[in-house]
């Protein structure tokens, strides 16, 4: 029989010390080294983004709709501030740090910044020398354009505004000086309308800034073309008017709809009742003059304006009589008779008048007429006619759990439409007319798109918050677990390996742990070998197996540590 050397193995030894990290860095090779530092530099950039990311301030709009020139000064100026900024999306609005926007108006403000589209009077603070008459005087115009320009904007329902004024040059050898004009070109904000008091007021303010300047000769425009302040036809208050008159007409039908609305729906039910008014008003001015006059009174009851009373008396000479003749024709002669003395008698032949007194009274009495005079004057406006259109949908009631439409009954439909007529203010006189009908409404069903969760708003908005912290701490696992942990984990110390008559413990501490190599085979052999040969055979298949240990064992060796 062969005989087989049985050779005692040697116990394992007691675990090593574990390594610390320089001993562990110091046992990598030049790739796991390579791997670790690539590793480690992104650990710390995404730590670093991760840091300048979260402070980021929130950005709010600085101004907004700028032209070029007002941009690119306010640029200017957030950039010798050291102001950080960037453009909304299309570049219609500057943003700045939310805690930096006030400061930052304040000032710019001081800088005159934004200066806007309009430039006003600031034009005359830039004057050159060298500026001839006729520069001066563009300038001027310019500015005083400007400044009603910014004037008229002011306004409400002014969007943006431009005023052009022609002035004349004046010059006092002309007999006749031309007048200046002027033309307002008015946007109006969605939905707004000028009336009538804010046009002439526009009017008045353009004609009072510049000297000379009529009312008649300014002219307003609004942007679709429309001229505003007076018609081709020179009648400028008719179309204001007309557009009054059309605005009050849809106030009171609106007015009167929203009535009927109130008085319906507490009795049917909200949106359960539609109603429309259609008025026609009529805004001729009327104006009427009347005079009566009463019968006539007692005497003693009339009121005298005036009286006159003429009375006249004197005495009147008797004509001559006689037979008429030469004689009879001759004067008188003179009396002869004394002062105090009767009268002689008259000469014959003589015919001489007599003297005879008389008296005239005249009385003229004027008494007051009585009369009334009226004066009606009509309103700007009046009613003519009304109508009055009103829907109900049928009544819904339950009915054994179940949800069930009726019409109404006709006497419910008499007692809304006599609602209805009361609330409009019906009369029958004028021509008003009232139509109720009870139908039911047609139900539109109510497309339902199902959103995905994935796409909803407030999904979104939640990712978009938390898309980058999640993702910052899923690259730096990543990298932690593909590229950190492999580098550390391969430099770690192996175990110790037992072999026979001896132990393999001179490992470097910073090497990964390995699981020990297991013995050689040991074959049958007819040849007993001796210890010695068995070591150095297990030293190299050991050699063979694991090169890094044994170089790790040499390296000890050489260094003189103890193994």
């Amino acid at each position: 029989m062969s005989a087989v050397a049985e050779i005692p193995l040697a116990p394992l030894a007691p675990p090593a010390a574990r390594p610390n990290w320089l001993q562990r860095l110091s046992g990598l090779d030049r790739a796991q080294r390579m791997r670790l530092g690539v590793g480690v530099a992104l650990l710390v950039a995404v730590a670093i983004a991760a840091i300048v990311l979260g402070r980021q301030p929130d950005y709010r709009v600085l101004f907004s709709n700028l032209n070029d020139k007002d941009g690119g000064a306010i640029v200017a100026q957030l950039t010798t501030m050291n102001v950080p900024y960037k453009y909304a999306e299309g570049g219609g609005a500057i943003l700045i740090p939310s805690d930096k926007v006030h400061d930052v108006r304040l000032r710019l403000a001081t800088q005159g910044l934004p200066r806007g589209s309009v430039t006003g009077f600031e034009l005359m603070e830039t004057n050159r020398f060298g500026m001839t008459q006729f520069q001066e005087r563009l300038n001027f115009q310019r500015g005083l354009e400007g400044e009603l320009t910014r004037s008229i904007q002011a306004l409400s329902s002014v969007q943006s505004a431009r005023v052009h004024l022609a002035l004349p040059n004046q010059n006092g050898f002309f007999r006749e000086q031309q007048k200046p004009s002027a033309s307002v070109l008015i946007s109006l904000h969605p939905g707004r309308i000028l009336d009538r008091a804010q046009l002439a007021g526009i009017v008045h303010l353009v004609a009072s800034s510049v000297p000379e300047l009529a009312p008649s000769a300014v002219s307003v425009l609004d942007d679709t073309g429309k001229l505003l302040s007076q018609s081709p036809d020179g009648n400028a208050a008719a179309n204001a008017v007309d557009a009054q008159q059309l605005l009050y007409v849809q106030q009171i039908e609106q007015q009167l709809t929203r009535r009927i609305q109130d008085i319906l729906e507490p009795v049917v039910g909200r949106n359960n009742v539609k109603a429309q008014v259609s008025a026609e008003l009529d805004f001729s001015r009327t104006e009427s003059t009347s005079e009566q006059f009463r019968p006539n009174q007692t005497p003693d009851a009339k009121a005298v304006r005036s009286q006159q009373m003429l009375e006249t008396s004197g005495m009147a000479q008797k004509t001559a009589t006689g037979v008429p003749g030469a004689v009879a024709n001759q004067p008188p002669a003179p009396s002869a008779a004394p002062i105090n003395g009767a009268n002689p008698a008259p000469q014959a032949g003589t015919q001489q008048g007599t003297e005879e007194s008389s008296s005239k009274r005249e009385s003229t009495t004027n008494y007051e007429v009585d009369k009334t005079v009226r004066v009606t004057r009509g309103n700007n406006w009046a009613i003519k006619r009304l109508n009055a259109a009103v829907v109900v949908n049928y009544q819904s009631t339950e009915d054994k759990g179940k949800t069930v439409t009726k019409a109404l009954t006709p006497e419910q439909l008499e007692q809304m439409k006599a609602l209805v007529r009361e609330t409009i203010g019906f009369n029958g006189e004028r021509g008003d007319s009232v139509n109720l009908m009870n139908t039911p409404f047609q139900v539109e069903a109510a497309v339902s798109t199902d959103v995905p969760l994935w796409k909803q708003p407030e999904v979104l908005d939640v990712a978009k918050s938390f898309a980058w912290p999640v993702g910052a701490l899923l690259f730096g696992a990543m990298v932690l677990l593909g590229l950190v942990r492999p580098a550390l984990k391969g430099g770690s110390a192996p175990r110790a390996i037992p072999v026979a008559g001896g132990q393999l413990d001179a490992l470097e501490a910073d090497q990964p742990d390995r699981p020990a190599l297991p013995p050689p085979s040991r074959k049958e052999e007819n040849v007993v070998a001796t210890p010695e040969q068995l070591r150095l055979e297990e030293a190299r298949v050991l050699a063979k197996a694991n090169p890094v240990a044994v170089a790790n064992i040499l390296k000890s060796w050489v260094n003189g540590e103890n193994a």
